[in-house]
């Protein structure tokens, strides 16, 4: 099973970016859904942004946003550092939250379905705050 592990949380004032980082390990040669995923308190967990990666091949699918994350946030995969990241700029108030990075080995295709319900391997959480 895929260990991962955020970092990169903090606080920011509104309008400015943060950058989350998960390593990811104990991956097997094939393709994975990549996601993160946020969780405010009283808040069911949501799904932010995913793609599809291959460690086995190095394909990347296309990422799939939240609408809440279009346009601000960007998801990547740096393979050389086994690295998933989340670029967040133009943060808000209503983006702080904990956020989870996790993964689901995907058999075939590569289109994922931004569900939590999917996925199977979840970080601790880095904690995002925004300040008005």
């Amino acid at each position: 099973q895929v260990q991962l592990v955020e970092s990169g949380g903090g606080s920011v004032q509104a309008g400015g970016s943060l950058r989350l980082s998960c390593d990811a390990s104990g991956y097997s040669n094939s393709g994975y859904c990549m996601g993160w995923f946020r969780q405010a308190p009283g808040k069911e967990r949501e799904g932010v942004a995913n793609m599809y990666y291959s460690w086995y091949t190095g394909v990347r699918g296309t990422p799939l946003y939240a609408d809440s994350a279009k346009g601000r946030f960007t998801i990547s995969m740096d393979n050389a550092k086994n690295t998933l990241f989340l670029q967040m700029n133009s943060l808000k108030p209503e983006d702080s939250a904990m956020y989870y990075c996790a993964a689901v080995r995907k058999y075939s295709g590569t289109n994922c379905i931004l569900s939590r319900n999917l996925y199977r391997s979840w970080g601790q959480g880095t904690q995002v705050t925004v300040s008005s």
